[in-house]
């Protein structure tokens, strides 16, 4: 049987960067991070622009190891009070086209005992939740009918923040008032670890995107933008 993507070294060396998160170790490490995490990781997304496209051809796979689909493993501590010099997680963004990071996409994230999928914008801009919040009120039926298909509900559900109250502007009777308060317009889907080192975990994540895409295509509606 064909092997997939990845390896179980890759799960492997996050373990051990967790409990090894500083520079010293990272750098006598960094051969096996290009060997068993950077490296396949964007060998699947190349692999995954074929697939991708035939979701949607606004969704970019971009391999590029800078710039790219492949979010960089060093993490932001500018504002953050833990200081660990590296995200212990693997993950690729596939962004839309025409919105550069902030408009809908797909998620890959890889972790070991969490590794998920994700579809749709987490932490919307004010201007861009406000638009979304909208386009929920004023075309209620295509969103029920987006998140309420079978194939949808099957493979994912919808996470995310939300609001205690609702929005500005918002009754609290309104039928879809739950839906409003989000924060986050997120459809997630759980695997295994063993579902990521299968060779069917491409066609997997191909089938979640394809699940979603009701979904995604009313949030770039929304947002004017095609999918």
């Amino acid at each position: 049987m064909p092997s997939g993507h990845f390896g179980p070294e890759l799960f492997q060396f996050l373990r051990e960067l967790k409990t090894h998160n500083d520079r010293a170790w990272f750098e006598k490490n960094r051969a096996r991070y290009e060997r068993d995490v950077r490296q396949p990781l964007l060998r699947f997304i190349s692999d995954f622009a074929g697939p991708l496209a035939r979701v949607s051809r606004q969704i970019v796979a971009d391999p590029r190891p800078v710039g790219g689909s492949m979010f960089r493993i060093h993490r932001d501590t500018r504002f953050s009070k833990d200081k660990s010099p590296y995200k212990t997680h693997a993950g690729s963004w596939f962004r839309h086209r025409g919105k550069a990071g902030r408009g809908p996409g797909f998620y890959l994230h890889l972790e070991p005992g969490s590794v998920f999928g994700g579809a749709g914008i987490w932490r919307p801009e004010p201007p861009t939740l406000a638009r979304l919040r909208q386009a929920v009120a004023k075309h209620g039926a295509q969103w029920r009918k987006a998140v309420a298909a079978r194939a949808f509900r099957q493979s994912c559900t919808l996470e995310g923040d939300a609001l205690l109250r609702p929005p500005r502007g918002f009754s609290l009777d309104h039928p879809l008032i739950e839906d409003i308060k989000r924060k986050d317009f997120t459809a997630i889907t759980r695997w295994s670890e063993k579902d990521a080192l299968s060779p069917k975990f491409m066609a997997q994540m191909a089938s979640f995107c394809r699940a979603t895409s009701p979904f995604m295509r009313f949030l770039s509606k929304a947002l004017d933008l095609e999918f």
